[in-house]
């Protein structure tokens, strides 16, 4: 397999036009949204040739606010000062949009990993965002 040009694949990104830092915790956490989905589902698909309909259920168990907060609290502790900043910018964000099968702060907390995970992939940082990610599935699998 060939290895990933993180500098071509920034600039093709167009990484280098805006700071992460400048844009809203929202903004950073529909980004990471859309990151953390693409992650998970090239893992599941990596570990089983299902169908669809299983691997979409399989995927909304880590999708799900609930797990996500669950998996907050347990990486906060391994974050850096700039990770957990950009965490609870996140999770103090007000959000137009509600919980649907999760409490408001467990959704909040899930908006900060998401804005989190954004913040990492708009900032080139790929190899955190794996290793977060990776550590994201580990925790969420030890329930």
């Amino acid at each position: 397999m060939d290895s990933i040009d993180i500098e071509k694949t920034k600039q093709m990104l167009n990484l280098t036009e805006k700071p992460p830092m400048q844009l809203s915790p929202l903004v950073l956490a529909y980004i990471g949204d859309s990151v953390y989905e693409l992650y998970i589902r090239t893992i599941l698909v990596s570990r089983a040739d299902d169908n669809v309909d299983v691997l979409n259920r399989k995927g909304s168990f880590y999708a799900k606010a609930v797990t996500q907060a669950r998996i907050m609290r347990t990486l906060e502790a391994e974050l850096s000062e700039t990770e957990v900043s950009i965490y609870k910018r996140g999770r103090n964000a007000k959000s137009p949009t509600k919980a649907k099968n999760a409490s408001v702060i467990e959704y909040r907390v899930a908006t900060g990993f998401e804005a989190l995970l954004g913040f990492l992939y708009l900032s080139g940082s790929f190899d955190r965002l794996t290793e977060i990610v990776s550590r994201a599935i580990e925790i969420a699998e030890s329930e």
